[in-house]
């Protein structure tokens, strides 16, 4: 496993801007997909690496983990039948910094994504972000009536520590309800 470090914070305003790469591959289980990657996570190079994001608590309390992983170990994600993406691939401060057009534009490019990959699930961690990129205004949580491509759409809880609606018991259960 690569060594768990943290970002100074040159590093982290070095980061605005990077891009974070995809873990996927075809016929996964579930593409769970981002907003977009936040500095500290473009930093460092691995998905939901925030301390204070629960991304990787509530996989393991839904069961999608065996184990609690650290972000660093999101590449292990794969071999459970899961995938990382963003709808904008480029890092900001906060997800409101992005434009109506580049929320739009990654919606496009998820799609051809989906489409080329072809997972069984796609995973919205985040309504707001899946609403306004799919202009899909009424969508609510859980699974969606629309497809993408073959591909059940779902939309769960922003994982982040600052979405303070769902605690960490919460967002398990929507996790295990998708997985199954």
């Amino acid at each position: 496993m690569e060594e768990i470090w943290k970002p100074t914070a040159d590093e982290l305003e070095q980061a605005i801007h990077k891009q974070l790469p995809d873990l996927i591959e075809t016929g996964l289980k579930a593409l769970f997909v981002g907003t977009n990657p936040g500095l500290y996570s473009a930093a460092v190079g691995h998905h939901f690496a925030r301390p204070g994001n629960r991304f990787w608590p509530a996989m393991f309390r839904g069961k999608i983990t065996e184990r609690l992983y650290s972000p660093f170990e999101d590449y292990l994600l794969l071999k459970r039948g899961g995938g990382l993406t963003n709808i904008v691939s480029r890092a900001s401060k906060r997800a409101d910094e992005l434009s109506k057009a580049e929320l739009y534009e990654g919606a496009e490019i998820l799609t051809e994504k989906v489409i080329q990959f072809q997972p069984q699930k796609v995973v919205f961690l985040g309504i707001t972000s899946y609403r306004n990129a799919f202009q899909e205004k009424q969508a609510q949580l859980g699974l969606q009536e629309r497809t993408l491509g073959e591909s059940e759409i779902w939309v769960l809880p922003n994982p982040s520590g600052l979405n303070a609606h769902y605690q960490i018991p919460a967002l398990g259960k929507f996790f295990a309800r998708m997985w199954q």
